[in-house]
């Protein structure tokens, strides 16, 4: 019995005796040896081996990095669209501050037109006048009145003419301290006194809440041609004379009326003409209609 158990023992454990480490270790070894020596007798031997070796672990070799270059394929894709996202939000961001420039120029260009117009208008060199900014529109369907930033501290009075760049658009009936209201042309209760130029016909410009005003008490028997231009003919000192109004225009029905130089929905930039007051104009001139006039 003790030998049958010895023989087993023995049995499993000479695999390992025979090949064990330092078995492995020395049949490594020699074989490094042959081919160390092979290689300095024969080099070519050994690099036919070599090669051969190498053809027959490449495909076993391409197989297993295979999966290696897939993974760097698809991190690299995934870094790219990353990119590219990062890259898409800052265009998308220098698209937006592009267009807000792109406004920001339009609004100056058509500020710099409004205030070429402005500087067109030839304006008596006795005259001086506050040139401001339209900030507010307070006109409706009853009141035709806008607001401009420019008061008493600037200046401005009640009874003011007020231009654009085209031409007369009203006057100031109201004055604040930094700001004024002015009445203007197309009011159904402005009235000024306008001339016809070439007839030296005087009449007088009434607002009638639409664009067109009307020009009333004219002698039945005067001849009009349209496109005549009506200015103001100074006639009771409040507006000098001369000041650009408009054009003449007749309705539906043969009655005369005046097309504005000034688009009054589209006045930016005005003129505050200062004249001189007249001594011998009576305070309640100023004051003889519901707002001021």
């Amino acid at each position: 019995m003790k030998r049958r158990v010895k023989s087993r023992v023995f049995a499993r454990l000479a695999p390992y005796s025979v090949l064990g480490l330092r078995s492995t270790s020395l049949i490594f070894l020699t074989l490094s040896g042959i081919i160390l020596i092979l290689s300095f007798i024969q080099p070519g031997t050994i690099s036919g081996v070599r090669m051969g070796i190498a053809d027959t672990a490449a495909p076993i070799l391409s197989a297993v990095s295979r999966p290696f270059y897939a993974a760097a394929d698809f991190v690299g894709n995934v870094s790219g669209m990353t990119e590219m996202r990062a890259e898409n939000v800052r265009l998308e961001a220098e698209n937006k501050r592009l267009r807000e420039w792109y406004q920001t120029a339009l609004m100056l260009q058509s500020e710099n037109q409004s205030l070429q117009e402005l500087l067109n208008l030839k304006i008596d060199g006795q005259h001086k006048y506050v040139s401001t900014r339209v900030i507010s529109d307070a006109g409706n369907a009853y009141v035709k009145s806008v607001l401009v930033a420019a008061g008493g501290n600037d200046g401005v009075k009640k009874g003011q003419a007020v231009l654009s760049g085209e031409g007369m658009v009203g006057r100031i009936i109201e004055t604040g301290k930094s700001a004024a209201r002015v009445l203007l042309l197309s009011d159904f209760n402005s009235r000024v006194p306008v001339i016809v130029e070439g007839s030296r016909q005087k009449a007088i410009l009434a607002g009638t809440n639409d664009a067109l005003p009307l020009l009333r008490h004219l002698p039945p028997d005067v001849e009009m041609v349209e496109g005549t231009r009506i200015v103001t003919s100074g006639d009771g000192g409040i507006f000098p004379p001369g000041l650009p109004i408009g054009k003449v225009v007749f309705d539906a029905h043969g009655a005369a009326r005046v097309r504005p130089f000034a688009d009054m929905n589209r006045v930016t930039y005005v003129r505050i003409l200062d004249v001189p007051q007249n001594p011998n104009l009576h305070e309640g001139l100023l004051d003889s209609s519901p707002y001021g006039q």
